[in-house]
């Protein structure tokens, strides 16, 4: 028996010593439901929910499954219409093992016709995830969590193989505007979605890590369209765009959500976007979603650069109210050493202004430019990162360590912001900052990176007494590794140093580039 896609398997949260788990699986309209059985008498399953593919006949299947913990890590089988998979639960209190990937795709489909082995890393992944890694005979597995960064899919061709959409993008400016949304239109679209999910995540090499890591995934524009939040205000209130985000936006909420009518129990209260905190031990993890809510600001201050709007909203002041309010209850809990948070886009980077004046001077890099445009050090959207370093620092001057995790930029890199101020303890004063970028999308081409290399040699001033820079990347001389890569997260075991071994896996390097996440440990 077979499936249209699946298993793919969710992180759901820790809660009453259980490991939460969804298996997400989909059927086409004439197969029989799927089966899932673990014979495990430490993991309960409950009847599997279904509901519409939107855009197809297909229907979506998930299985929740609570794994009981122990005191030591558990290897659970389960099977799926007879066929075997496998993951594991960390012991009760331990830090989990995890890997963390960005840019599952191509934004130019020449790329993809060029590249030998687009899912290289992926097989590279699973081998280090079965515990020993073949190349250079490695112990290290097995993997308990899959973090995904974004761009997860990529929707670029969407304006080519919609008929209607290539219509429309050729209609003068205000046409464009106010041309319907119409039944035909969002039938293709959703199809569109559907299919792209279906067939990048049924390739073999991905397929099998899906089916063997629980993911946590937040979504970032390729998952919607290139860009998005950062399009001039009229053309992101116009039909035609809110009913793309519509479509993205259920077909993100089915796949890397699994949600199927309420969403998954992580999502934070209070808040209309998908922003989400989950605890496992002393680890904790703080996923933002820097989607949903980005937007151009309607009115006179609308802020023009080069002839485009950058969106002035990353995420709605209802939203940072619910993350400030779950970080402040785990912190007042006193049993967290370790915060992880998932910001997309970095939240240290060059700085756009610097970056515009050299890209100008070299044609062919509207793409990497549009990119810039979205991120945090672009002038708008600075003093709600501001807001947000504060409020790492304080929560850093309280005894957590806190690591931003980001993606986007297509290569690896590590930044760090640094305080140097009174109010913040000495072993409290860095936040690091690990970017690792693509799984499977290319580097910017060499000139781009050199360019790049440059401006990352520049210390930004966030604020009096706080810094942001680009440090060299582990035993190199660069501060930017232009290769395709994928990062894991490695915990001592518990009783020990509450260390994590970062490790950087990059196309071409048989060794990890490693570096070691410290707890705070105050005085």
């Amino acid at each position: 028996m077979t499936t249209r896609l699946g298993p793919l398997l969710q992180f759901l949260g820790c809660q009453n010593n259980e490991w939460g788990i969804s298996v997400l699986v989909i059927t086409g309209p004439s197969d029989p439901p799927p089966s899932l059985h673990c014979a495990s008498s430490a993991v309960h399953v409950q009847p599997p929910l279904a509901g519409p593919v939107p855009g197809t006949q297909d229907t979506a299947w998930r299985f929740d499954l609570a794994v009981s913990m122990g005191i030591q890590t558990q290897r659970i089988n389960y099977r799926l219409n007879g066929k075997r998979h496998t993951f594991h639960v960390p012991a009760l209190g331990a830090m989990p093992d995890c890997a963390y990937a960005s840019c599952n795709g191509f934004s130019d489909g020449r790329d993809r016709k060029s590249m030998a082995e687009p899912n290289a890393l992926w097989t590279r992944m699973a081998r280090l995830h079965r515990e020993v890694d073949l190349v250079d005979n490695t112990h290290f597995g097995p993997l308990q969590l899959l973090l995904m960064g974004g761009d997860q899919i990529y929707s670029d061709d969407i304006w080519n193989v919609i008929p209607e959409l290539r219509a429309w993008s050729e209609m003068p400016w205000r046409q464009r505007l106010t041309a319907p949304w119409t039944p035909q239109l969002e039938t293709a679209v959703q199809s569109h979605f559907a299919r792209l999910y279906i067939e990048r995540w049924s390739q073999p090499e991905v397929a099998a890590v899906l089916a063997s890591i629980p993911a946590v995934m937040m979504w970032d524009d390729h998952d919607i369209i290139d860009g998005w939040g950062s399009h001039p205000a009229e053309l992101h209130q116009s039909p035609v765009f809110q009913g793309l985000f519509k479509a993205a936006s259920q077909a993100f909420a089915l796949f890397q959500r699994h949600s199927m009518g309420a969403p998954p129990p992580a999502t934070l209260a209070g808040q209309p976007a998908h922003n989400s905190g989950y605890r496992a031990g002393p680890m904790g993890l703080l996923v933002l979603d820097m989607r949903t809510e980005r937007s151009p600001r309607l009115g006179a201050n609308l802020t023009h650069e080069a002839g485009t709007l950058v969106a002035e909203q990353v995420l709605s002041s209802q939203s940072w109210s619910a993350v400030y309010q779950w970080l402040d209850a785990e912190l007042a809990k006193q049993d967290m050493r370790h915060l992880f948070v998932m910001s997309s886009i970095p939240v240290v980077h060059p700085s756009f202004e610097l970056l515009e004046k050299l890209l100008g001077v070299f044609p062919g890099q509207q793409e990497l430019e549009d990119d810039l445009r979205d991120h945090w050090t672009s002038p708008p959207h600075k003093a709600e990162r501001l807001r947000l370093v504060h409020r790492l620092l304080e929560a850093s001057a309280k005894g957590v360590r806190i690591t931003l995790l980001s993606g986007d930029v297509h290569v690896a890199a590590v930044g760090v912001i640094e305080s140097s101020r009174s109010d913040v303890p000495v072993n409290a004063r860095v936040i690091n900052q690990l970017t690792s970028s693509g799984i499977v999308h290319p580097p910017p081409p060499g000139v781009a990176l050199f360019f790049l290399e440059q401006a990352c040699k520049n210390v930004e001033t966030i604020d009096r007494g706080i810094s942001g820079a680009m440090y060299e990347f582990p035993t190199t001389s660069h501060r930017m590794i232009g290769c395709r890569n994928f990062m894991t997260l490695q915990a001592d075991r518990p009783g020990s140093a509450d260390r994590y071994w970062v490790n950087w896996w990059t196309e071409g390097e048989s060794h990890p580039f490693t570096k070691v996440i410290h707890p705070v440990n105050l005085p």
